[in-house]
C-alpha cells in the first residue's frame, strides 16, 4: 500500500503548470466532472499516454476552479492517439493527493472512463483513441 501511496505522491508531485508556448494544430479534449463535493480548492487534470500514466507528469496539464461543484476543462491541440485522463480534487491547493495514515487517498479523484477499481489505476481501463474530431467526455469522483 506505500508503494501505491508513493506513486500517487509522485504523480500529482510532478505535475507541472507552466504557460510553455504551445503547438496550434489537434484536437480538443474537454473534462466535465459534475459530482465535486465541495467548492475548496482546485481539480487537477493531467492527459497522459501509457508512457506516463502513473510515472510523472502527464503531456498536458489543467488547473480547474470548482463552481457550484462542477468544472469544465479542456487539452488543447492533442495530436491523435491513444490517452487517458486523471482529475484530482486538490481541496488544499498543495497541488498532490493526500493520504490517509493506512495510504487510502484523503482527496477525491478520478479517471477518464469512469473505471470501478480497488487497486491503483491502470491505463489499459482508463485509455480513450483521440482520432480527427474533438472529444468531450465525463468524469466522476
Amino acid at each position: 500500500m506505500r508503494t501505491l501511496t508513493t506513486l500517487f505522491i509522485a504523480l500529482f508531485l510532478s505535475i507541472n503548470f507552466s504557460n510553455a508556448q504551445e503547438d496550434t494544430t489537434g484536437q480538443t479534449v474537454t473534462v466535465t466532472i459534475n459530482n465535486i463535493t465541495n467548492n475548496n480548492g482546485h481539480v487537477l487534470l493531467s492527459l497522459h499516454t501509457k508512457d506516463t500514466f502513473m510515472k510523472g507528469p502527464g503531456i498536458k496539464s489543467v488547473k480547474s476552479e470548482i463552481v457550484d461543484g462542477k468544472i469544465t476543462a479542456t487539452f488543447e491541440n492533442i495530436s491523435p492517439g491513444t490517452y487517458a485522463v486523471m482529475a484530482l480534487h486538490d481541496e488544499n491547493d498543495n497541488n498532490t493527493m493526500d493520504f490517509e495514515d493506512n495510504g487510502m487517498p484523503k482527496e477525491s479523484y478520478g479517471m477518464s472512463n469512469n473505471p470501478m477499481s480497488y487497486g491503483p489505476p491502470q491505463f489499459a481501463t482508463a485509455k480513450f483513441d483521440l482520432a480527427t474530431e474533438d472529444l468531450e467526455m465525463n468524469i466522476r469522483f
